[in-house]
């Protein structure tokens, strides 16, 4: 815990996998430090994630910053981690007569048609009756946990500190500097990131600044055990194009997930009981997979603003406010590509997608 003032360059609110990797970008030419209200790092929206490198997934500019981070997950730098980031995993997606345009619209972002004997040579239990079956080869699976390791290491080894148990209780702009009241002491630094995650207009306003209109979405999932006798590890991950569910090979078992999307406040989220049931009913119309008992089931929040683009750059209300919120579902697989970019505009550079970006655009 702190004690005392500390001070830094630019200040971090948020562990998450935005802060971490913003961290880890300044790491050496910036003294940074990272506060965390939880215990650890990760605990909200990225350590509940369903982790894939999805660059089919998402609006336009999310699909273009996933797929220039590509390289950065195939190939971290040196010593980021001493495990692959990614894996070879694939992605079937099913629909029904109505799902036609929704078929054409994947097909648009990189999906690919198959027939049913095709389908079901990668999911062997696949009911018949669908009337699109479409495969994305491109989805992986990420280490979420090697990811964040990395970043955070990144930034310790530069010697950026990172304070846990340190909720912002107030802030404020005098000479150029913000200075932070926290639950773990007190902090200055001429720039605040504001990494929150779901809480990112918590803090905003907690600093005097009017809300970005974050709203945070709940989506549960849950573990089930696989089909007997059935390796689902080499399943590819399943979804319906009408967005009923998605169930992704994990440890051996399946996460099952209704792909729900309920808007809520910030909390500790947990999974809606309910929604469970229709996902898993609905996987059980395309698989013929009885699935008689839930091992473990959560809930995480997906926090979106108006137009689903993420919120990266400095706030026109006040000086050295720096927003990094508002990832959507799409936070961890862009996370390489956006987090240069927010370096980049932090340390006074500049983007080619900082228009679109830019809080600006949400201020009247």
């Amino acid at each position: 815990m702190a004690r005392g003032l500390l001070t830094a360059d630019v200040i971090v609110a948020g562990a998450g996998i935005a802060g971490a990797s913003i961290a880890g970008r300044l790491a050496g030419k910036v003294k940074v430090a990272v506060l965390e209200m939880e215990a650890h790092p990760g605990v909200h929206a990225t350590g509940r994630s369903s982790a894939n490198y999805e660059p089919t997934y998402g609006p336009p500019l999310i699909r273009e910053l996933t797929k220039a981070s590509g390289a950065f997950f195939r190939a971290p730098p040196g010593g980021f981690a001493d495990v692959p980031l990614v894996a070879p995993r694939g992605c079937l997606a099913v629909g029904g007569p109505d799902d036609g345009a929704l078929a054409d619209q994947a097909i648009a972002t990189g999906y690919r048609r198959t027939d049913f004997a095709g389908a079901r040579a990668l999911v062997p239990l696949l009911r018949e009756g669908a009337a699109h079956h479409l495969i994305d080869d491109s989805l992986m699976d990420i280490d979420v946990e090697a990811l964040l390791r990395g970043f955070l290491t990144q930034h310790r080894r530069a010697g950026g500190a990172l304070h846990f148990g340190a909720r912002l209780e107030a802030g404020r702009r005098e000479g150029g500097i913000w200075r932070l009241e926290t639950a773990a002491g007190a902090f200055e630094a001429p720039v605040l990131v504001n990494a929150a995650g779901a809480w990112a207009d918590d803090v905003a306003r907690r600093c005097g600044l009017p809300s970005i209109g974050l709203v945070p979405k709940r989506r549960s999932a849950c573990i089930v055990a696989a089909p007997v006798g059935i390796n689902v590890m080499a399943w590819p991950q399943l979804i319906s194009l009408s967005d009923t569910f998605y169930a992704k090979p994990t440890g051996g078992k399946l996460q099952i997930s209704p792909a729900d999307a309920e808007p809520c406040e910030p909390h500790d989220a947990f999974a809606d009981d309910l929604a469970l049931a229709e996902g898993i009913d609905a996987y059980g119309q395309a698989v013929a997979h009885e699935v008689t008992r839930i091992e473990r089931s959560w809930g995480g929040l997906r926090s979106f603003v108006a137009g689903g683009d993420p919120v990266v750059g400095f706030d026109p209300a006040a000086d050295g406010f720096f927003w990094c919120a508002g990832h959507g579902g799409y936070g961890i697989q862009s996370a390489p590509a956006l987090s240069e970019i927010a370096a980049a505009l932090v340390l006074g550079g500049s983007s080619p997608h900082a228009a679109a970006l830019s809080p600006a655009r949400l201020r009247g």
